[in-house]
């Protein structure tokens, strides 16, 4: 356990200082993609465990030395594969499913809430009514195919204006996150989706789902690859959150800092 507490304190940390020796603002989120009602209480550990992540973040963040604007997002993720849109919850289950674990972050003082690797737009739907219940900003990220689409094979233009049409409180903006930054196809998209698109969180390699699955060795190309294709969505599209999924690391985070 003390291990497991040190080695997330380190790779924060390191992520956080590029933030801070480059004076721009940090998202960070709680390590809690998986800690559902249902494997939090398969799994026998603490039903706290939402709002555990939470506090040690919290205090992780206070620790700082610099004061670089830093904000706590409480982050979870679909109930099964978030590769299999067929094993998606309808928007009822989902909104019944996910507002445990949402009320749980909610509640522990995070600054926002985001729901990531989404193959679904109907369990987003439930998950978006949730988050709206408690108050707080929060962000609903897809995961998509190498054409662009969600993997339930809806347009993500579809996608956002079907959550934004459902939400009195609409979503702070969308992102997409765990695909390769050209899967993205900008220069395809409508344009109106760049007023609603914040984010995009890529992996460190070009493969797509079906081929990554069940691969017994990481696949990624280069830094710079991946930096530029990142850069090109903020600097001609204005997408202005950009971070690493699968397969990244530090240096990535240094590398489109280092370009921005």
């Amino acid at each position: 356990m003390r291990a497991g507490k040190r080695a997330l304190e380190n790779i924060y940390q390191s992520y956080m200082d590029i933030a801070s020796e480059a004076d721009i603002p940090f998202l960070i989120c709680t390590p809690t993609w998986r800690a559902n009602k249902a494997r939090v209480s398969a799994s026998g550990i603490n039903p706290a465990i939402n709002s555990d992540a939470v506090c040690f973040m919290q205090n992780l963040c206070e620790n700082q030395s610099s004061p670089a604007e830093i904000r706590i997002g409480g982050l979870i993720g679909c109930k099964n594969d978030c590769y299999k849109p067929d094993e998606a919850l309808t928007a009822a289950e989902s909104e019944h499913f996910h507002s445990w674990q949402i009320n749980q972050l909610a509640d522990a003082g995070v600054d926002f809430l985001i729901a990531q690797t989404l193959p679904s737009v109907e369990e987003a739907r439930g998950i978006a009514k949730a988050m709206a219940a408690t108050g707080l900003p929060y962000i609903i990220s897809f995961v998509i195919s190498r054409d662009g689409v969600v993997l339930d094979g809806t347009k993500l233009n579809k996608a956002v204006d079907s959550l934004d049409s459902i939400t009195q409180r609409k979503a702070l903006g969308y992102m997409v996150n765990c695909a390769y930054p050209e899967f993205l196809c900008a220069e395809k998209q409508p344009a109106k989706l760049f007023n609603r698109l914040i984010g995009y969180q890529a992996n460190a390699y070009s493969l797509d789902h079906s081929e990554l699955e069940g691969s017994g060795r990481l696949q990624a190309e280069t830094v710079a690859q991946w930096g530029e294709a990142m850069l090109e969505l903020h600097r001609s599209y204005g997408v202005n959150m950009l971070g690493g999924c699968c397969g990244t690391g530090a240096e990535h985070l240094r590398f489109i800092v280092g370009k921005r």
